[in-house]
């Protein structure tokens, strides 16, 4: 069985499919991932030694080229999108049988419609349960898209997002399937979704509750293992004194994100601790040539997490879920989209803090990194990492080429 993977979007939309294509090929299936070009995704698939065939274009350029046109074109960013990941996903897609698709919602209507084009098996991948329909939880509100005043029941909030949706994709996703001569649809959620989806996420972190209005594929978050070593002067660092506090902010690129890190940086050195700076995206640095900070590019957070005090991040999933695994007591400055529900789960399980909002000050960053650094934090911490019920990629590719 040839499967392609497809996704665009940050490392924590990429490394899951990684993970997947890795089981696969334990399983003796040929698996094919299509991503964006960045440097970090080309050399996170040959580490794992699994082929990559590059998408639209690295998520930096997108990002750069993009975002600007998004503020007064945003159509015109989906249409761009969506055409662009036709031509990648199909050119990918040669000789499969089946594609499972992330990301952002036009790159992976692009995967469903070639799919669909190819007569082959689609499958669409969540990361996170708030994506998917449920009387559980409310919907995510879109940027200009508030909730409707007034209305509470989840259902008629999810119905209401049908619409949404719609409204946003529907016209360029229409247009780019009419292209390649297939026939428009009228609900492009539930049609991108699909009724099953697949949920792969941490169910201690967050655990998945029936509902009529989705039946998902539910499996435990799909964990790509980690063999690298870390580095020589980092473990001199950690060994030299107390456990460090972790301050980075992955694949964040938004002003804030710099902004957060100084300031649990400075947090840091206030309560008399040391730290490791994550580079990530938006580049946190050091400001000095203290000894009590160590600035650091990728590495393997499998190992470096179970070594701190705490871990002070953006909140995407896969952050979370690493953090969680190692029984690290967390500080979660959400900066978009999911990131704040994260948070919320991570405070709700007393297992860290949720900072409120992307921007923390001094006094605020203090007081969250006082509440995550507790003793009785950390043993809740412990707790639920061991309660995790470890990896659910090979499961999936199970289930996958069982056809189920």
């Amino acid at each position: 069985m040839r499967v392609l993977l497809s996704s665009y979007g940050s490392r924590g939309d990429v490394e899951p499919l990684v993970a997947l294509a890795v089981a696969l090929k334990a399983l003796g299936a040929e698996a094919i991932l299509s991503l964006p070009g960045d440097e970090e995704f080309v050399e996170l698939t040959h580490r794992a030694g699994v082929e990559m065939i590059p998408a639209l274009m690295p998520v930096k350029r997108w990002i750069a080229e993009m975002g600007p046109v998004a503020k007064t074109d945003f159509p015109r960013v989906i249409s761009t999108m969506m055409t662009g990941q036709l031509e990648a996903i199909g050119s990918a897609a040669k000789g499969c049988d089946a594609i499972v698709a992330t990301g952002l919602v036009p790159s992976a209507a692009a995967a469903q419609a070639v799919a669909e084009k190819m007569g082959i098996r689609y499958e669409h991948l969540s990361l996170c349960p708030l994506y998917l329909p449920s009387t559980h939880h409310k919907p995510f509100p879109f940027p200009g898209h508030p909730l409707p005043e007034g209305v509470t029941d989840n259902a008629a909030l999810w119905a209401h997002n049908i619409k949404v949706i719609h409204s946003i994709f529907g016209g360029p996703v229409n247009a780019g399937r009419e292209s390649v001569g297939l026939k428009p649809v009228s609900n492009v959620r539930d049609y991108v979704f699909t009724p099953h989806p697949w949920l792969a996420s941490d169910p201690v972190l967050w655990p998945w509750e029936k509902t009529e209005i989705c039946d998902p594929v539910v499996t435990a978050a799909w964990i790509l293992p980690d063999t690298r070593p870390l580095p020589s002067d980092l473990i001199a660092f950690l060994d030299a004194g107390e456990r460090p506090v972790y301050v980075g902010f992955g694949s964040m690129t938004v002003p804030t994100a710099k902004a957060a890190g100084q300031a649990a940086l400075d947090a840091v050195r206030a309560l008399g601790l040391r730290a490791v700076v994550g580079k990530g995206w938006a580049d946190l640095g050091l400001i000095d040539d203290r000894g009590d900070c160590f600035a650091v590019g990728d590495l393997n957070q499998q190992k470096l997490f179970p070594r701190m005090a705490a871990v002070v991040h953006h909140g995407g999933a896969g952050t979370t879920t690493t953090a969680t695994r190692a029984g690290a007591p967390q500080v979660i400055v959400p900066q978009i989209v999911d990131q704040p529900y994260w948070a919320g789960r991570v405070a709700g399980l007393g297992i860290g803090a949720a900072h409120d909002g992307p921007s923390p000050t001094f006094e605020s960053m203090t007081a969250a990194l006082k509440v995550a650094l507790a003793e009785e934090t950390r043993l809740r911490a412990v707790a639920a990492a061991e309660r995790s019920p470890g990896d659910g990629a090979m499961k999936a590719a199970r289930l996958l080429l069982s056809g189920k």
